[in-house]
């Protein structure tokens, strides 16, 4: 844990800690800080240890050493003329077992904001997100306002190496695109149009074109939509359609309906194996008591092609801290008529603030449907449980730990997991 390679830390006003789990983004402290002209220097410093035992795996003991550094110039007007930005680990297996413990850039960029009132382009390793697709870039993406700031319209180009921690870095897997995104009716609706194209090896592997817009009624209802069309299979891939009904400040009514179909590369194999569509349809109903309480019940339709439609209630209450206690509780009800994945489970979780400077919690899944569907493998969970203990040792340090077990009523087994970081804010 080599934190002294960091820089001092700079003065900075810490809020209380956070709610979630370690790993979880919301426990990364938030700061106000007063900018002043001349170079400022951020960041954080985390260095993690953890110790796995899986049914499917070798037991592995993964060390990380991450670093987030923020670099930003300010001029006499305290107007950010440029940025640096990186965040990235080193990383090892004790064990010699976890192949994916390896070191990571996440990103590494170059910013500069309003040149000629009109450009903003970042030059580096960053991320890119349009509704046609997402990717982790090494290139040049420019932003451009023919307005101006006030502009209604915003015109995005991107490109460059397109980047993949699984497979082997080469120069010729390229990615290109762009967006333009407008502003209409006094801001009341936002619509944007997208382009991705993705190559590997040279060879065009896929082709996306994403729309969506989100459309605001006299504050009362809020419409948004995004859908993605795979221009090499001819179908639609994605898409989304929703509604925010929130009349009230006490309540809000939430609808969606959900339609996917996965996309693999045509220089893939999978590519000419048939897909499954999955379509989902949502309803929630939200109630605001007051005092950081909430509670609401959501009613959601999955429907597959390959297994029996499911029908899926949820009801329950939450509590944000906003003393010492905070959590949720729910309780989940899943039929599947006779397919044999009918579940009746819990969701809960309690957190208690100790002091001012500690927090732990407890937590749990218990049978309850989670999947989660990648190229490589399905990690499909029916139970979870988990503790954590968050402690502020300074105003720059805190340490944090997580004991967690995860098992499926499948043949996907179970893991164990302990997690114990370091993290120093400067």
């Amino acid at each position: 844990m080599l934190l002294g390679l960091v820089a001092a830390p700079l003065a900075a006003q810490t809020l209380p800690l956070a709610t979630t789990a370690v790993g979880d983004p919301a426990l990364t402290p938030i700061y106000i800080e007063e900018s002043t002209p001349g170079v400022e220097i951020s960041g954080r410093a985390s260095s993690e240890i953890q110790y796995r035992t899986e049914s499917r795996r070798s037991d592995s003991a993964p060390l990380f050493q991450y670093l987030q550094l923020n670099l930003r110039h300010f001029d006499e007007e305290v107007e950010e003329k440029y940025a640096v930005y990186a965040y990235g680990r080193l990383g090892t297996d004790l064990r010699n077992e976890d192949d994916w413990a390896d070191s990571r850039l996440y990103y590494a960029y170059y910013q500069q904001e309003d040149l000629f009132d009109k450009i903003d382009f970042r030059l580096g390793r960053q991320f890119i997100a349009v509704t046609a697709g997402a990717s982790l870039l090494d290139g040049l993406t420019l932003d451009f306002r023919p307005g101006g700031a006030l502009s209604p319209f915003t015109f995005s180009l991107f490109g460059g190496g397109d980047v993949a921690f699984y497979t082997s870095y080469s120069a010729k897997d390229t990615l290109m695109g762009g967006e333009v995104r407008g502003r209409f009716n006094d801001d009341t609706l936002v619509a944007g149009l997208s382009y991705v194209q993705r190559r590997e090896d040279s060879d065009k592997a896929t082709e996306l074109i994403g729309a969506d817009f989100d459309y605001g009624f006299r504050q009362l209802l809020n419409l948004y939509g995004e859908i993605q069309y795979d221009y090499l299979g001819d179908r639609v891939s994605y898409g989304l359609i929703g509604s925010n009904y929130h009349r009230s400040d006490r309540w809000g009514l939430r609808t969606e309906y959900l339609y996917s179909l996965p996309v693999f590369s045509a220089t893939s194999i999978y590519s000419v194996f048939a897909v499954s569509k999955y379509r989902e349809a949502m309803a929630e109903l939200n109630y605001y008591h007051g005092q950081g309480r909430r509670s609401f019940i959501r009613y959601s339709r999955e429907i597959y092609e390959d297994y029996r439609d499911a029908d899926v209630f949820e009801a329950g209450l939450e509590q944000v801290r906003i003393n010492r206690f905070s959590g949720h509780l729910s309780g989940v009800w899943r039929y599947a008529g006779d397919s044999g994945q009918d579940m009746k489970g819990v969701r809960a979780r309690v957190a208690w603030l100790f002091t001012p400077h500690v927090q732990g919690g407890i937590g749990t899944e218990l049978d309850v449907l989670e999947r989660r569907l990648d190229e490589f493998e399905d990690d499909t969970l029916s139970s979870r449980f988990w503790a954590d203990l968050t402690a502020r040792l300074t105003s720059d340090l805190d340490l944090q730990a997580r004991l967690e077990r995860a098992q499926s009523s499948g043949y996907w087994g179970y893991h164990n997991r302990a997690t114990l970081r370091l993290n120093l804010n400067f």
